[in-house]
Order: C-alpha cells, then sequence, then structure tokens
C-alpha cells in the first residue's frame, strides 16, 4: 500500500515533536537528578541532539513547540559547545533550567484547562 505525501508529512511531523519532547524530558530528568554530572549531561545531550538533527526539519505551527526547539538549541549551545563547561557550571545553571522547563510544560498544558464557555456555568457556584 502506497502512502500519499500528506501521511508521510504527518508522520515525519509526529515523529519531529515526538523527538522534541523526548529531549525536554531526557533533559528535566538529568537536571534532576543530583549523580548526573557534567560529562554524562553533555554524552546523553549530544546523543539525543544528533538523532534529532538527523530528522527532516519541519515548520512548527505551535508557540510551545517553536519555544522548546529554542530552548533546546540555546542549552546545546552553552552547556555542550562550550569547552569549559564542568561540573560547577553545571550545578550552577541546574535550577535556572529547571525553572525554564517548567515554565515550557505551563505553556503546553495552558490549553487543556476550562473552556472560556464553561466558566461561566460554574463562576458563582461558591456563593450559595
Amino acid at each position: 500500500m502506497a502512502y500519499t505525501q500528506k501521511q508521510i508529512d504527518k508522520f515525519n511531523r509526529q515523529k519531529y515533536i515526538t523527538e522534541l519532547e523526548k529531549i525536554s524530558k531526557n533533559i528535566f530528568r538529568m537536571l534532576r537528578d543530583e549523580n548526573v554530572s557534567s560529562k554524562d549531561f553533555v554524552l546523553k545531550f549530544e546523543q539525543l541532539k544528533k538523532r534529532f538533527d538527523e530528522r527532516v526539519a519541519i515548520h512548527l505551527d505551535s508557540e510551545y513547540h517553536q519555544q522548546l526547539k529554542e530552548y533546546i538549541v540555546r542549552l546545546y549551545n552553552i552547556t555542550c559547545l562550550d569547552e569549559m563547561f564542568f561540573d560547577k557550571n553545571f550545578d550552577d545553571i541546574r535550577d535556572a533550567e529547571m525553572s525554564n522547563l517548567n515554565r515550557l510544560q505551563k505553556l503546553k498544558n495552558g490549553a487543556s484547562y476550562k473552556k472560556e464557555k464553561h466558566k461561566s456555568q460554574h463562576k458563582n457556584e461558591d456563593w450559595g
């Protein structure tokens, strides 16, 4: 069975987005774990980034996905491409980068809250 170009594009888009989110989850896990050294972080991050770079780049419509991609590129530049990146630097940026990832997660989850049309129904429930 031959796939249409639209199906192939959709598949590539899903794989690209999945790869982005996989990188962010791995970064968060490594930042949260106190036993991860800067060397381990760089090795794993380079491995993830290499796999991501092998994917065909696609246009991202979602603000969340655009910012996530920018974040990953920025973090890669300040960690993996910096020859002076050691454990002290890693410990210094750990909390700040976890906060940045949390901010991105909030952006992603912002659309999952109640719709505006449902808020008015429950607005005055507490007032008796």
